[in-house]
């Protein structure tokens, strides 16, 4: 980091960093512009703008915890109604169960970090913490990106290949798709992060975001971050492109079958089974792919904090409301599940 000789009343010469000087000189200036002037008086003094700065925290503290409660809830109760009532046994609402997991724990790596730093006046995160934040970040993400794609194909082979949907979608089939999902995660925390951190990282580190994102940790490296773009960019058009493409190809397939079917009551019918999915798929990958996608000259770090608080807190909170308020089968299954805990003697 570049210094600079300064004298002091004495006449002795030290050595200080531009930064601190810098911040030494801001602060200065700030207790000239509020009335404060160092007259030899060791008494603390306060700072109406750090209060202030602390204050505007508390309304967003306590918004981002309402929505995390929100989406803890409401995916555990599709988990719970998933598997209480039979007839949500069916390979659809097996990938939905695992959607609604993963979709907890997704929120759950970044929220309750995200949580402490508001509450904290100089929030910190260890390099152990950041790195396991990354790892379980781009773990869950990538799973979440495959399940849709997953999900997807489900809905294309029970309506375009109706004929076939139980031997396609077999319990065997299923289990092979959710596990490949996870092993997709995992392989793709596990590359990124590595890549990342082995990186060289001097001085004092400050990251313009409020979880261990990819990019914000890559812009920190002083070394050259070729390999760390490189492989971001692969991962992000193997995991996040190519699921949304295949997931337009199977919604393409669908409504080429939409338009086939002879009466409006019967599309109305087939497109409602579709319609939740589908809501989904553009909250999740229209931010996302706007965050890891457009130029590096379109970013800011505010506009990048922004778009993440989108993929990483609120969509998580929507998954619950699009699939219990528009499918009447969830809404079924939840009055059944509320009437067995609440009337039986």
């Amino acid at each position: 980091m570049p210094s600079i000789n300064l004298q002091s009343s004495v006449g002795e010469i030290f050595e200080v960093d531009v930064e601190i000087a810098k911040q030494s000189v801001t602060i200065k200036s700030m207790l000239e512009d509020l009335g404060m002037h160092d007259e030899g008086d060791d008494d603390p003094v306060p700072l109406p703008n750090v209060n202030a700065a602390i204050l505007k925290k508390v309304p967003l503290f306590w918004g981002v915890l309402c929505i995390y409660m929100v989406t803890l809830l409401g995916n555990s109760l599709i988990i719970v109604l998933t598997l209480a009532d039979p007839a949500l046994h069916s390979p659809m609402y097996f990938f939905l169960r695992h959607f609604s997991l993963v979709e907890i724990l997704y929120t759950t790596t970044v929220v309750p970090r995200m949580l402490i730093d508001l509450w904290s006046t100089h929030p910190t995160i260890p390099l152990p913490s950041c790195f396991t934040q990354m790892y379980f970040f781009s773990c869950f993400g990538v799973t979440e990106c495959c399940l849709l794609t997953a999900m997807a194909y489900d809905r294309y082979a029970a309506i375009c290949r109706p004929l076939h949907y139980t031997t396609m979608m077999n319990q065997g089939a299923c289990n092979c798709m959710v596990g490949a999902s996870y092993l997709m995660g995992v392989i793709t925390g596990t590359t990124h992060s590595v890549c990342i951190f082995t990186l060289p990282f001097h001085g004092a580190n400050t990251i313009h975001h409020f979880l261990c994102d990819i990019l914000p940790v890559l812009r920190l490296a002083t070394g050259s971050t070729f390999r760390g773009e490189v492989g971001d960019l692969a991962i992000t058009i193997a995991f996040v492109l190519t699921p949304f493409l295949l997931v337009m190809a199977s919604y393409s397939c669908i409504l080429v079958t939409i338009l086939g079917v002879a009466t409006s009551q019967g599309r109305q019918k087939v497109f409602s089974t579709c319609s939740s999915h589908l809501s989904m798929v553009i909250l999740f990958f229209g931010t996302v792919t706007v965050a890891y996608l457009r130029p590096e000259g379109a970013s800011s770090p505010d506009m990048d904090q922004i778009i993440a608080v989108f993929y990483t807190v609120v969509t998580p909170m929507f998954n619950p409301f699009v699939y219990t308020l528009r499918n009447k089968e969830v809404t079924g299954a939840m009055r059944r599940l509320t009437n067995r805990f609440l009337w039986s003697p």
